[in-house]
């Protein structure tokens, strides 16, 4: 669970994700995010890639819409060290928008992003592959209540982390927790996820909040083949480059399938794919993820 937030008791974890999200402007073009203190040994990717998100489209001043983004995962954040984002504004076009943001702690950029966003315009054609079909996330335990039942009882730690998570996730097949229940697996994971309380009404902190979200389970693909996922980690594991395209708008508060698998490993590297449907069977987002893998 390496998203959850340590350092701050919240009534509804969303409203802090919220918060998270809502980043100091200190200059037209710069802002300022807060990294809470955790005992992570680096940041949460997924908080500043959406941080800079955030920070980008707040410089866009028609409100068009993120289509994609491009990011690359520099160096690792300290936790409790605010995170400074430049924007620059490459361009502003009468149809697409593009900005370029570095994360920039104690002096050192430890992040880069590169985000379009699209003007809504009427479609020459469309077509999407269906999802596969899985089950409806209210017949699926919650994550920590399957971790539970299999420990008789959560870690303390686990247990304090568990009440930050700003996201509800239900992995659509049963966690494997034997290294004979690993072998042969297909590389190949599931989750249905949501905010666990609302996060108001602004298109730009949903976008936010699924970036924030796309990283906390899209590696799991990669390691299914080679270890149970939450059981002790013979491996260190870090982000390495992260790209989203946005296909149709959403609400990250209403239950998502963040469908992933992994087509190779290889190298100290690992590729993910993800792909994001709606309950409906509608694609939203597609993800690629790379990571570093290194054994302990």
């Amino acid at each position: 669970m390496r998203a959850l937030r340590e350092e701050y008791e919240v009534t509804n974890p969303a409203e802090g994700l919220v918060d998270l999200l809502d980043l100091e402007r200190i200059e037209v073009n710069i802002f300022r995010g807060r990294s809470p203190q955790e005992s992570l040994q680096r940041v949460f990717g997924g908080q500043v890639a959406g941080q800079a998100l955030v920070a980008a489209g707040r410089t866009v001043e028609d409100a068009r819409p993120v289509h994609s983004l491009h990011a690359y995962f520099l160096r690792p954040g300290r936790p409790g060290v605010p995170i400074v984002y430049e924007v620059e504004r490459v361009r502003d076009g009468r149809s697409f928008t593009t900005r370029r943001v570095k994360a920039v702690q104690e002096g050192r950029t430890i992040f880069a992003l590169t985000a379009s966003f699209h003007r809504p315009e009427e479609a020459a054609f469309a077509h999407q592959r269906p999802p596969r079909h899985l089950t409806d996330p209210e017949s699926l335990p919650r994550l920590a209540d399957e971790i539970r039942d299999h420990l008789g009882a959560l870690p303390e730690a686990l247990e304090r982390m568990a009440r930050r998570q700003p996201f509800d996730i239900r992995y659509v097949e049963r966690l494997r927790w034997s290294p004979e229940e690993v072998r042969g697996a297909d590389a190949r994971s599931a989750v249905w996820m949501r905010a666990v309380g609302p996060l108001g009404d602004d298109p730009l902190v949903h976008t936010c909040a699924l970036t924030y979200a796309s990283d906390m389970t899209l590696l799991d693909a990669v390691r299914i083949p080679v270890e149970p996922l939450w059981g002790p980690r013979g491996y260190d594991l870090a982000s390495l480059d992260h790209a989203m395209w946005f296909h149709r708008p959403f609400r990250a508060d209403e239950w998502f399938l963040y469908d992933q698998e992994s087509p190779i490993a290889t190298g100290g590297r690992g590729l993910a794919r993800g792909q994001i449907f709606d309950r409906e069977g509608r694609l939203l987002v597609s993800v690629v993820q790379e990571g570093l893998f290194r054994a302990l």
